[in-house]
């Protein structure tokens, strides 16, 4: 995906607990799909290890998008959730993008040059 310049990016880093995966799970989808949703979604990035060290970057049309997603109800009553279950620590970072790239193996031959938002 090549995200646009200006366009916000909120890096969430955490440590998954042991407990529970199944409500994790759930609780993962549901926020996608209200993330997908809500005004000013731009999209996904999300890799999570087997030392449950993930990082999941989201990304926001604005800074306004990316706090009104922060402050939504629902997302904040699944995040209370996250920290006393789910979440051993995390880290945010919230960023501007300045520029993106992408590439990939499988695409077809004219379209393998890598894109760039600028």
């Amino acid at each position: 995906m090549v995200v646009n310049q200006g366009v916000v990016a909120v890096i969430f880093v955490s440590q998954r607990s042991k407990h529970d995966a199944e409500g994790y799970a759930a609780a993962a989808a549901e926020m996608g799909a209200a993330a997908e949703r809500f005004p000013g979604y731009v999209g996904i990035h999300s890799v999570r290890g087997d030392d449950g060290v993930g990082i999941t970057v989201s990304f926001w049309e604005s800074e306004a998008a990316a706090r009104a997603w922060k402050n939504d109800a629902t997302h904040a009553a699944i995040r209370d959730k996250g920290r006393a279950r789910w979440y051993e620590w995390y880290d945010l970072i919230v960023a501007e993008v300045t520029r993106s790239y992408s590439w990939s193996r499988n695409a077809a031959p004219s379209a393998a040059a890598p894109a760039e938002s600028r």
